[in-house]
């Protein structure tokens, strides 16, 4: 029902910066959630930084003051921007969405993109 499209992911070196972002398409005319979650090898996924339709948001303690969430309401799109880039940010980031709205209304949706991955080595 809901296509999300990553792009922005990629290898680079500690103190770099990505620009991760993800598009949703499909049958959906608003989103309420739009958020990135990471899953490193052998590590639970986490929540990396939330983004309500309205504008507030919640990042992560680890990434507080290196990422920033922003949205495009209009085209649903969501993106992050990571800076100071550190080692330990390594992971396959994933998109997600939570709360949608279509021509019969909101509803209640999960979904997941496939991941990008995020490599930060020297």
């Amino acid at each position: 029902q809901v296509q999300l499209v990553e792009s922005g992911g990629g290898l680079v070196q500690p103190g770099g910066s990505l620009r991760l972002s993800c598009a949703a398409s499909g049958s959906v005319l608003s989103i309420n959630v739009m958020g990135w979650y990471r899953q490193a090898p052998g590590k639970q996924r986490e929540l990396v930084a939330a983004m309500r339709s309205g504008g507030s948001t919640n990042y992560a303690d680890s990434v507080k003051g290196r990422f920033t969430i922003s949205r495009d309401n209009a085209k649903n799109t969501v993106y992050l921007q990571m800076n100071s880039l550190k080692p330990e940010d390594t992971a396959v980031y994933l998109c997600n969405v939570d709360g949608i709205k279509t021509s019969w209304g909101w509803k209640p949706y999960v979904g997941w993109g496939q991941g990008t991955q995020v490599t930060v080595s020297s």
